[in-house]
């Protein structure tokens, strides 16, 4: 991998503005003089710097790799590569879903940055679902950019060369690709140093899911799948912390963890935390019952993202003009094209379960493992939190474990709302 670390340095708001001012369109784009510039970081996440600059004509956004986890510290090292393949992910995901990312104006490889638009005045979604906020177009907008992104950089839209430069790629992202194999399959079901939970109300689950012979198989099996099952180029990170939407616009921002895996991985992740923003509300409302409403609304989101994904997924398939796998040619007659139909429905119906489980271990990592989730952590009572994480890990783990056994995504609901009930 190409040493970037030579000529490297974290940027503050000084030496930003000159960085900027010396890219023309940037400059355009910004307007007045840089002394005149305001600058703001803003970087409230686990690995990176994060600017906003503004001046009279405009604003953009700066987001730079730090050589380690900021999270933990310089004790963990990270490559700045992974801006390299977030740049890349960015640029690919455009092709395909263009209104649904920010657009990139400048990538600086040797700095590992990328000066990209300023979304205003969208909101962290996960921050939003915290204060009860709907969000009207939502789960088309994130099912067309899982439908659009998955389907179109996997071997049912293209050819096999291009695929396989794809892999390529994005399979040097080894780094952040080991921080989920260890955070997301391992490390919740053993004692590992980073680990942390509502302690003492947790330790009980902790220890049985550490126990749980079942679990810890199924998690490791979807581990193996993570490791080598080469499907579509993923944002790895699909969390409601990486969408920032209004009302009426929604975006996929912080694509660093972008590989080419398991197209479950992406839709679980988005499925899983809409499910970890339902339990979490019990900690939220004043009293009682107060946000039935807005539960049974995030609870029709997680239907409408599967349904709407599955629909749209299905139908570029059969418009698809030209693959290498499943060629048309070979489907000439209507049993032939039945038959195919057929296969497509089935390869839905194992991504639905891939779906499940991933969500499933997503959630779970978010309350046993290390990074946990601000619709959780800031309800303050941590006994009031231990109850809303203890009703999700019991579904996450029915969704590992027993995902086969959900015939549709509104059964999913339907266990949501028991598990929540008790």
């Amino acid at each position: 991998m190409r040493d970037t670390t030579v000529n490297y340095a974290p940027v503050d708001a000084a030496g930003l503005c000159a960085i900027l001012a010396g890219l023309p369109d940037v400059r355009t784009r910004l307007g007045g003089e840089p002394a005149g510039w305001r600058v703001r970081e803003v970087g409230d996440g686990n690995l990176n710097l994060v600017f906003i600059v503004e001046g009279p004509a405009g604003g953009l956004v700066v987001k730079q790799a730090l050589p380690y986890v900021r999270l933990v510290g310089e004790s963990w090292p990270l490559p700045l590569e992974r801006s390299w393949f977030e740049y890349n992910a960015l640029i690919e995901q455009a092709r395909y879903a263009p209104r649904l990312v920010p657009k990139v104006f400048h990538f600086d490889r040797t700095l590992a940055m990328i000066v990209m638009e300023y979304l205003s005045p969208h909101v962290i979604m996960r921050k939003g679902l915290i204060r009860g906020i709907e969000y009207p177009r939502f789960a088309a907008d994130i099912a067309e950019f899982l439908a659009a992104t998955l389907f179109n950089t996997s071997v049912f839209a293209g050819t096999a060369a291009a695929h396989k430069r794809r892999i390529e790629l994005f399979a040097r992202n080894v780094e952040l690709c080991r921080i989920t194999e260890d955070l997301v399959f391992t490390d919740p079901y053993r004692e590992a140093p980073l680990n942390r939970w509502t302690s003492p109300h947790l330790d009980a689950d902790k220890r049985a899911f550490e126990a749980d012979s079942a679990l810890k198989v199924a998690a490791q099996a979807r581990k193996c799948q993570f490791l080598t099952e080469a499907q579509a180029l993923i944002h790895g990170d699909l969390h409601t912390g990486s969408i920032m939407l209004t009302p009426e616009d929604t975006r996929v921002i912080d694509a660093e963890f972008a590989f080419v895996g398991p197209m479950g991985f992406d839709v679980g992740a988005v499925i899983g935390n809409l499910l970890l923003a339902y339990f979490a509300q019990e900690g939220h409302e004043e009293a009682p019952h107060a946000r039935d409403a807005y539960r049974a609304w995030i609870l029709d989101q997680v239907v409408a993202v599967w349904t709407d994904f599955h629909n749209r997924f299905l139908t570029l398939w059969r418009q698809a003009k030209e693959s290498e796998a499943y060629v048309k040619d070979l489907f000439t007659s209507p049993q032939d094209r039945s038959a195919l139909d057929a296969e497509r429905i089935r390869f839905l119906r194992s991504l639905f379960e891939d779906t499940l489980a991933f969500g499933g271990l997503k959630m779970i990592r978010r309350i046993l493992g290390l990074a946990h989730v601000e619709d959780l952590e800031s309800i303050a009572n941590p006994a009031r939190r231990a109850i809303c994480e203890r009703k999700a890990l019991r579904l996450a783990r029915t969704l590992v474990v027993d995902g086969a056994k959900f015939s549709a995504v509104a059964d999913v609901v339907e266990a949501a709302r028991r598990h929540a009930a008790n």
